[in-house]
């Protein structure tokens, strides 16, 4: 990764990186959870597993949301223009949104599933669609460094204490497909607006903040900040979480704005560490299998799914120990990292062949 001088880095491989990290723990929880059986689902290590790839959610959401204020600002550099800008990043959400669909549409099919609800199934790319348009609304409201991140910590702190209220939305108050979206629905939400939006507004808080390190020495000064910052939100929510809550219908796992704190924290300080963690490596870094699952996260996330859930894998649903899963864990990643690399070379003999020829000139 070359720095120019006085510049920041063209690409941030910090995030590539980090984003590799949630792949990895994102296919920790739906492997375990999808192919070990009874009993090992009901020892400690079965649940730290669970609780650890959880971390894979948090950070897609909180990395969408630090993606989403640098693109802002990128696209603010380029064109001059703050409504072209936040137009551009809120396309993108709604590009997403519409590829929750037709994830949602090919695992009905693959699936073959009879029943019509689960093409409305409110999964993670239903809420960060919609989420990072939201952020790409928020961050217009904002002309400088200073109000746009002000806009985003009050954005998320509100979304963060109102969790609690939604839980008290009495239930058919909408229809469930929509519902689904707000509070949870059984048989439709694996995630909500309220909080997981919450998580995508922090990380374009975080976004805004590094998107002002506009050399290296400025961009490791934010990055230590946000070190320091991190903590001391962990630290403090961590510590919340053992007073008393004020808030009714508030349960620490799922709508306690202390828990929502302390996973902002971790995500930020793990952001940092990544970006530390490169640095390390200089400016002529190896290619690295972790970099490279995060290059094409979306498309792993999109391939992995069926194949742990659908029916290509069922003889092993719920079907091995823990000590079976664990080297087939290993060998899955290896599986798709061979999978990121066959699509990143093809995309690349793709654009290569859409690309326009140099003109010969005459007489050869």
């Amino acid at each position: 990764m070359s720095v120019r001088s006085g510049e920041p880095p063209r690409r941030r491989e910090h995030l590539d990186w980090l984003r590799g990290v949630a792949v990895l723990l994102m296919i920790d929880a739906h492997l375990f959870d999808s192919w070990t059986g009874v009993p090992d689902r009901d020892g400690a290590t079965f649940r730290v597993l669970m609780l650890v790839g959880g971390g894979g959610t948090t950070l897609f959401l909180f990395l969408a949301g630090v993606a989403s204020a640098l693109s802002a600002g990128s696209k603010l550099r380029s064109t001059g223009r703050a409504g072209t800008a936040a137009k551009a990043v809120a396309m993108r959400g709604l590009e997403i949104f519409a590829l929750a669909f037709v994830f949602r549409l090919q695992a009905w099919i693959a699936g073959w599933s009879h029943r019509t609800t689960d093409l409305l199934r409110v999964d993670i790319l239903n809420i960060m669609g919609p989420s990072i348009v939201a952020a790409a609304l928020l961050w217009r409201l904002g002309t400088t460094t200073r109000g746009r991140a002000l806009v985003f910590a009050a954005a998320t702190a509100g979304i963060a204490f109102l969790t609690p209220f939604s839980r008290l939305l009495p239930g058919g108050f909408l229809p469930d497909p929509i519902q689904a979206y707000i509070v949870p629905v059984a048989g439709f939400s694996s995630f909500v607006f309220f909080p997981w939006t919450a998580l995508v507004l922090a990380g374009a808080f975080v976004g805004v903040l590094i998107d002002s390190g506009r050399t290296p020495a400025i961009d490791r000064q934010v990055h230590h900040r946000l070190a320091i910052g991190g903590a001391v939100v962990s630290l403090a929510a961590l510590g919340a979480s053992f007073l008393p809550t004020p808030f009714p219908a508030s349960y620490f796992w799922t709508s306690s704005p202390a828990y929502l704190f302390l996973r902002c924290g971790l995500a930020t300080l793990a952001l940092s560490g990544a970006h530390a963690w490169i640095g390390r490596r200089g400016d002529h870094a190896r290619w690295s299998p972790i970099t490279q699952l995060g290059l094409t996260s979306l498309f792993i996330y999109w391939i992995h799914v069926e194949l742990v859930y659908g029916l290509i894998s069922k003889p092993w649903h719920r079907g091995l120990t823990l000590l079976q899963a664990a080297p087939a864990y290993l060998v899955f990643c290896g599986l798709m990292l061979a999978c990121s690399i066959v699509k990143e070379r093809l995309a690349q003999r793709v654009n290569a062949a859409r690309a326009p020829r140099r003109s010969t000139p005459s007489g050869e």
